[in-house]
């Protein structure tokens, strides 16, 4: 059982930041804008919350510095998310074009600020977050070892995202509205809808959530940022795809990439992983070999929002 718990709690500690990017890029995909950006908001996010709680930690320990830099992370990723949303919405840019420049802008940007702050590019922190037992739930027979204990408050925050998300999409005026918008625009603004409004709104969600993946990804995994996410923003878009843009498949497809990289990085921590003595870079690969094999079988399958990528031009129909 000990085997079973450590593969589950690493496997969160690398699912949930895929969760809740890949629900950012949900919003945004839903609404009609491809955000391929989702890599460099993420860089961006890691890096404002933990040089927030690398200055601040001293000040404020605990779970409030990590709350408070939740806020900065969500806050600097609508900031970013915000130039893909002008690029791709007023001024009519090509979405991917757009996205990829930020991808190559956010990590210069990172290095370059933290080196002028630091004089190097890694920002240390002091892991002071991890939960060893949450009260009485912890007690649970083996639900209590699996989730509430040794684990951090971003994964419930980000089961939160979860329910909220469908919903959200599913149960409000707002989420039908927006998915309007990225099946049949002109349909949505001659109901009176405002398309341009309904896409800033999923471009910015996907912003927060985005930049709020970032610091999720760091906060478990390491105790220093330095200006990478290891791709997850793109292995996001791959769980977005597998999980057909739909929230609890979406979950269901971070959960099975999670497992990937957890196996990946841990498999010196399983016994009879260790014993066969396969090469390391061999496990490294695993979770980006998943992903294209997955992405090459489902793919044909893809039901992806009709106006999807294409720009909205109000005078023309």
């Amino acid at each position: 059982m000990s085997l079973l718990y450590f593969l589950v709690q690493q496997t969160m500690f690398f699912s949930i930041p895929l969760l809740i990017v890949a629900l950012g890029g949900m919003f945004c995909e839903r609404s009609g804008v491809i955000n391929i950006a989702l890599e460099g908001i993420m860089i961006i996010g890691a890096f404002t919350g933990i040089l927030f709680i690398s200055t601040v930690q001293r000040f404020i320990p605990g779970q409030p510095v990590l709350l408070l830099a939740v806020l900065v992370s969500m806050i600097s990723g609508v900031a970013v998310s915000l130039l893909h949303a002008y690029a791709s919405i007023n001024m009519k840019a090509d979405q991917i074009i757009s996205g990829t420049a930020i991808n190559m802008l956010a990590p210069a940007v990172a290095i370059y600020v933290a080196r002028m702050i630091r004089t190097v590019q890694q920002i240390p922190f002091v892991n002071q977050f991890r939960i060893e037992k949450v009260p009485l739930l912890g007690d649970i027979p083996v639900l209590g070892h699996l989730l509430f204990r040794n684990a951090y408050i971003t994964t419930f925050i980000g089961f939160l995202i979860l329910v909220l998300s469908a919903a959200v999409l599913y149960k409000t005026r707002f989420g039908l509205r927006l998915r309007s918008c990225g099946e049949h625009p002109q349909a949505a603004d001659s109901a009176g809808i405002n398309v341009y409004a309904m896409r800033y709104a999923g471009v910015m969600i996907s912003g927060a959530l985005a930049g709020l993946g970032g610091l999720v990804f760091v906060i478990p995994t390491s105790t220093q940022f330095n200006a990478e996410v290891s791709g997850y923003g793109f292995l996001a878009l791959a769980v977005l795809i597998f999980g057909q843009w739909k929230p609890w498949r979406i979950l269901a497809a971070a959960f099975f990439f999670g497992l990937m990289k957890a196996v990946s990085s841990s498999y010196s921590g399983i016994s009879f992983l260790a014993a066969i003595n396969i090469p390391a870079y061999v496990y490294k690969m695993i979770p980006y070999i998943a992903t294209l094999v997955v992405l090459a079988f489902s793919s044909k399958f893809s039901q992806a929002p009709k106006a999807e990528g294409i720009p909205y031009d109000k005078g023309r129909r």
